[in-house]
């Protein structure tokens, strides 16, 4: 699962340097990106993203008292419940599509861009039932402890969609990656997940039973996921939201750094998070809380090895978005603009990683209020930072106020817990996060001195030049980081070095 979140994070970024190529960041890719919101709130809605979370324990509960049988009753009766339910969602929208196009990007009036938008939302809605049913279908392999398949998911929608632009691209433009998004998710999330789940002795019948316990359960495990927001999802609105009151093609620049900076996040982060999980999970059903903290801080002070790597993509911000990006109508002017937003994203990107590890504590816990209504306030809160970084900084603000917005979520999520869990390690996790910002502000100075340096010698305009002052740059940051490791006795960078050294020496 860890090699697919990490490939699929690679398909992504690969995906975004073909619509790249492909479009560049005119008024159709933006329309593409606003595309995705109603589809999202329905995903949201519904919690697809949560089901390993909510489902899992009600139906391991079954298979651990050899009540198999009752296990894939319940399993038949909240897909048939919940995919109704979502069914007559997506007719709702598919209807209503121009009106809540206009609400969620409300400053873009260009009727062409309108029209292009509600025509790509129509083509991708359908997709949200084969994410929520393939969730489900992930799910009970899950919890028979079957992962190939579900693991091919992710991989096969992304392949999905750049197949569906390079081939549809010639004939319909930007639609022909939406396309790519309702063929991908049918493939990948569902058509293969049906077979998955048939392998494991998967029964299904549409059952109405509306006072079964383990519905309303599952319901109660699943409002918060609801109606609370989370960090990505309040980003992926918010960024097409403000995002549509500033010039034609910033939502697709904003869109197009973020994909670079959640690359390092599936590296460090979402790779730890659902490492973490099922230990964690264990360990609360044992009531082993100290054990637990003691996990979650560990994780957290080796999450805090982002850092560097972020201060190392800030001063090389438009050799990446050069190298991965510029081709086809992506031009320099696309560059210039794509480039200063990835700055200010790759503040918070230690945010966005701690936070995958922080709500899974919660999780573990069968807690989903609190990380939901805690979080729903944050976001709540944010909202000012949004509306000053526009007015103030354009495009630019907008990513600050992404990133500001991230660490104060994940901020008073990891306070929380602390509180409640009385976490008695959280000062080291503190302390060993100060040390690292002070470790990797003089990182940064020494980087961009050197990067300066490249410059005065080749074009870092050209492809050439990018290319160059990457491996320079790249090159002294590992030897820096190689000698702060050791020197000055940081065990996570020692230990991160060590690791990656011996797969690297494994692949040879």
């Amino acid at each position: 699962m860890m090699a697919s979140i990490f490939l699929s994070r690679v398909m992504g970024l690969v995906r975004e340097m073909v619509i790249a190529g492909v479009a560049g960041a005119d008024t159709a890719v933006d329309a593409y990106r606003v595309a995705f919101v109603v589809p999202e709130i329905l995903n949201h809605i519904l919690a697809s993203g949560f089901l390993s979370v909510t489902f899992i324990p009600i139906f391991s509960r079954y298979l651990a008292e050899k009540r198999d049988g009752e296990g894939w009753r319940v399993f038949s009766l909240i897909l048939t419940v919940f995919g109704a339910f979502l069914l007559v969602l997506i007719l709702v929208a598919e209807i209503f599509a121009p009106s809540l196009i206009g609400l969620l990007a409300p400053g873009r009036t260009d009727p062409v861009f309108l029209a292009m938008a509600v025509r790509m939302t129509r083509i991708i809605l359908p997709a949200q039932f084969f994410f929520f049913a393939g969730g489900l279908l992930m799910a009970v392999q899950f919890a028979r402890e079957q992962f190939f398949i579900p693991a091919l998911a992710p991989l096969v929608y992304n392949l999905g969609i750049i197949l569906g632009g390079v081939l549809l691209a010639a004939f319909c433009g930007m639609e022909g990656f939406a396309w790519g998004v309702l063929g991908g998710s049918l493939v990948g999330n569902f058509a293969i997940q049906i077979w998955g789940a048939r392998r494991i002795g998967m029964r299904f019948a549409p059952v109405w039973l509306w006072r079964h316990p383990d519905l309303w359960r599952y319901l109660r495990l699943t409002l918060p996921l609801m109606f609370g927001l989370t960090m990505m999802f309040s980003t992926e609105i918010f960024t097409k939201f403000f995002g549509s009151y500033l010039p034609a093609g910033s939502i697709a620049w904003i869109e197009y750094a973020m994909r670079i900076m959640l690359m390092l996040v599936a590296f460090f982060g979402q790779a730890v998070g659902v490492a973490s999980y099922p230990f964690m999970a264990r360990m609360a059903a044992e009531g082993r809380i100290a054990d637990m903290n003691q996990l979650l801080n560990d994780a957290l002070r080796y999450l805090c090895i982002v850092l560097p790597f972020a201060v190392l993509i800030i001063v090389l911000r438009e050799e990446v978005v050069t190298l991965l990006y510029m081709r086809g109508k992506f031009t320099r002017a696309d560059v210039l603009m794509t480039a200063p937003v990835l700055g200010f994203l790759m503040v918070g990107a230690v945010a966005f990683a701690s936070q995958t590890v922080v709500n899974r504590g919660f999780y573990a816990l069968q807690n989903t209020l609190l990380p939901a209504a805690y979080g729903t306030l944050a976001v709540i809160l944010s909202i000012p930072l949004y509306f000053a970084g526009m007015h103030w900084m354009g495009i630019k603000g907008v990513g600050l106020a992404v990133s500001v917005s991230a660490i104060g979520q994940v901020a008073i999520m990891y306070a929380v817990w602390n509180r409640r869990s009385r976490n008695a390690g959280s000062g080291a996790v503190y302390r060993f996060f100060f040390k690292m910002v002070m470790v990797s502000i003089p990182l940064g100075g020494v980087l961009i001195l050197l990067r300066w340096g490249v410059a005065t010698m080749v074009d870092v305009r050209t492809f050439y030049g990018c290319l160059v002052s990457t491996i320079v740059v790249g090159s002294a940051f590992l030897l820096l980081l190689l000698i702060l490791g050791y020197g000055f006795r940081i065990r996570e960078i020692t230990v991160f070095l060590q690791r990656l050294s011996r797969r690297l020496n494994r692949r040879g």
